[in-house]
């Protein structure tokens, strides 16, 4: 069989050891960033899986509960699994003032029963000497339930995997944290791999999020920083038929590997994940047996080797609880041959640690944006000769015997989003500033070979912050709190809902009449400005700017640098080599220009390399057959930009212009003139 290698996001990175090397405290980058901000009541900490959010929290907690006068600290974690994050740790060891020890029977993750019969422990630790509990979220929400807000007064509560929570009202524990902040007599730490939400969903009313400071430790820093893991591709390919007589065309089993089998009630799904499992092992090679001490299939492959294969999804409990119990054994991060290839439905994401695994292979599209983030970190450890990584999503093509044609189309479109979103995870942090006559170098980048040109355009980059520092000409700039915070902070969640906006990905990448500021102008600016309502019509303009430019200049970065022809030389560099290439290449680099680049051309390119050519056609007849007309919202937002045309330019926008965005500005204009006249004829 051909192997697919076509991924639309490949990085590398310079493994520099910087986040892993620790201060004399013995804390990490990550954790030293955390712990300047110890004395914030309410902190919000942004990092990627395995860069150490739970020791970062444990040295937090501890001044809190000794220097800072709580007087408990409970630590809530989603699952009960996740609760061994936060054992006993010898921290002063390392070089801090005192260790982290938890009394056994206070981590609740370790007790028999369910979470509704822990409840009375916790009331029990509340009236009691000691003074750190561990329980789960369903545990938490209980307690407030029966003892009250008030009985939390004083208390440190951290919430890990923060994801889990939300602003919509049905959210228990996302209420509870309100109130808890509204009573205002706790501190809050909360913690993240991946805050958006992949329905998009708020996780904290922004009037909550806005009490939070935030430690913000990005994916570029940590892998960066490694000492092994040097490159990871992501990539979506696609496949007819069944998708277990495809695998092997994305699976390598000489890669340590989990496979993530689709949820039964996909498309994906043949409905019997038993046959499924079997089908694969059939695939990999001769079944031996299974091993009796783990439960582990040993499967001989073509070559001789013998693969273990775990197999999670299976669910009768004898064969399932050994497995489990050997994929928790130390030896599967001591030993790389402990396990060859694990096979999960829905475990082995968060919290599941193997630090060997290379390939994360999911079947069938993830609704969520924070499920794809958890199953990728799973490959992102950094282990002794592991230097590359990868995510693969396997989809099914759309057919068009299918009744379920545009589902399947929405689903590849989601697909798409989602690896848009991914490269702007793993890319270095953009800041942008305003090009004007005052402009100058800012200390701790560098600027390239001839260095910062006053009268030119400049890309400058930190290498150990992983932040790129661009002018643009015309940009505006934020001018409130809130407005600078998202632009510095969320413009990452500024692009979710853009790239996860049907209309926009849909004309981006199939409308071939497209004027690409009917995008980035226009359908930018809206959900801007639905994003938010309580910002005025400059600070909207200043968010919509800087997250279609860091969108943009994504895309243009990659492109660039897949052309380079220096890219391997300087591989941990190639990005931000092509973002500078391209900058370089235009007079100026001003926000006009950014704004006539269609932000999906670039993964219509990667896509038309992965389906096959009569399944792009079918995409595309889908989505054209639904032509979009202009809505009264959209002319009024044209009229808007053509109003601001004319003083720049002493002239309205004209129908008859050769220029596709002047001339719809026009259209716009024309549209409400005939609203009016229909109106004013009734």
């Amino acid at each position: 069989m051909s192997s697919k290698s076509i991924p639309s996001i490949s990085v590398t990175y310079a493994c520099n050891g910087s986040s892993k090397h620790a201060n004399e405290l013995g804390m990490r980058v990550m954790q030293e960033r955390v712990y300047e901000k110890r004395g914030e009541q309410y902190l919000l900490i942004k990092s990627p899986p395995a860069s150490g959010k739970s020791r970062a929290l444990m040295f937090v907690a501890l001044d809190k509960l000794y220097n800072q006068g709580l007087k408990k600290a409970i630590i809530v974690v989603p699952e009960k699994a996740i609760g061994a994050s936060f054992n006993d740790e010898p921290l002063s060891d390392f070089g801090f003032w005192t260790d982290w020890q938890v009394v056994p029977k206070w981590n609740l993750c370790n007790a028999p029963g369910e979470d509704g019969g822990k409840v009375n422990s916790v009331k029990s630790f509340l009236d009691g000497d000691d003074r750190i509990l561990v329980c789960t979220h369903a545990t938490f929400r209980f307690a407030i339930d029966r003892f009250g807000i008030a009985a939390f007064d004083d208390c440190l509560i951290a919430v890990d995997e923060f994801h889990h929570v939300s602003a919509n009202p049905d959210n228990k524990l996302g209420a509870q944290l309100g109130e808890l902040i509204a009573r205002n007599k706790v501190h809050l730490v909360a913690m993240t791999g991946s805050y958006f939400r992949g329905d998009a969903e708020a996780v904290l009313a922004p009037s909550d999020e806005a009490n939070f400071d935030t430690v913000t430790y990005t994916y570029y820093e940590q892998l960066n920083g490694y000492e092994y893991l040097k490159a990871l591709d992501i990539g979506y390919y696609f496949y007819s038929g069944s998708y277990a007589d495809d695998i092997l065309k994305v699976l390598d089993s000489e890669e340590k590997t989990i496979i993530h089998i689709p949820n039964v009630n996909s498309r994906e799904s043949s409905k019997d994940k038993i046959k499924e499992v079997e089908h694969i092992i059939e695939e990999l090679g001769e079944w031996q047996g299974t091993d009796a001490a783990t439960g582990f299939h040993l499967v001989k492959a073509a070559d001789g080797r013998v693969l273990k294969i775990a197999d999670l999804v299976d669910d009768d409990p004898l064969k399932r609880d050994k497995v489990s119990t050997a994929l928790r054994q130390p030896a599967l991060n001591d030993d790389r041959d402990y396990v060859d290839i694990i096979i999960a439905l829905g475990m082995a994401k968060e919290g599941f640690d193997w630090i060997w695994c290379e390939h994360a292979l999911t079947i069938g599209y993830r609704s969520s944006l924070t499920e794809i983030i958890q199953i990728i970190g799973r490959a992102t450890r950094d282990a002794k000769g592991k230097t590359h990584a990868r995510f693969t999503n396997l989809i099914a093509e759309p057919d068009a015997s299918e009744e379920a044609v545009v589902d399947a189309v929405n689903d590849t479109l989601k697909a798409i989003a989602a690896s848009l979103l991914m490269e702007q995870v793993l890319a270095p942090k953009f800041n942008f500033t305003p090009k004007n006559p005052q402009s100058g170098p800012v200390a701790g980048f560098d600027y390239g070979e001839k260095g910062y040109k006053p009268d030119g355009t400049n890309v400058g980059f930190n290498e150990i912050s992983g932040q790129l520092q661009i002018e643009i000409k015309g940009l505006v700039a934020p001018k409130s709190e809130d407005a600078q915070r998202i632009c510095q902070e969320d413009l990452n969640e500024v692009i979710t809902a853009f790239v996860q906006d049907k209309n926009a990905i849909e004309r981006g990448l199939f409308d071939t009449e497209l004027v690409p500021e009917e995008l980035t102008q226009v359908r930018m600016g809206k959900i801007v400005k639905d994003k938010y309502p309580e910002l005025d019509e400059e600070d909207h303009e200043a968010i919509r700017q800087h997250a279609i430019a860091a969108l943009n200049l994504t895309q243009l970065g990659k492109e660039s640098a897949s052309d380079g022809v220096d890219a391997q030389q300087s591989a941990s560099t190639a990005f931000v080599d092509g973002v500078r290439r391209f900058a370089m290449s235009v007079t100026d680099l001003d926000i006009d220009l950014i704004d006539r680049i269609n932000p999906f051309s670039e993964a219509y390119a990667i896509l038309a390399k992965s389906m096959n050519e009569s399944s792009l056609k079918q995409v595309a007849a889908v989505i054209s057959g639904k032509k979009a007309t202009l809505t009264e919202e959209e002319a009024r937002d044209l009229v808007k930009r053509a109003l601001k045309f004319k003083t720049e330019r002493g002239r309205l926008p004209e129908l008859t212009s050769a220029d596709p965005w002047e001339k719809r500005m026009a259209e716009g204009i024309a549209f409400l003139q005939r609203k009016v006249a229909a109106q004013s004829n009734d």
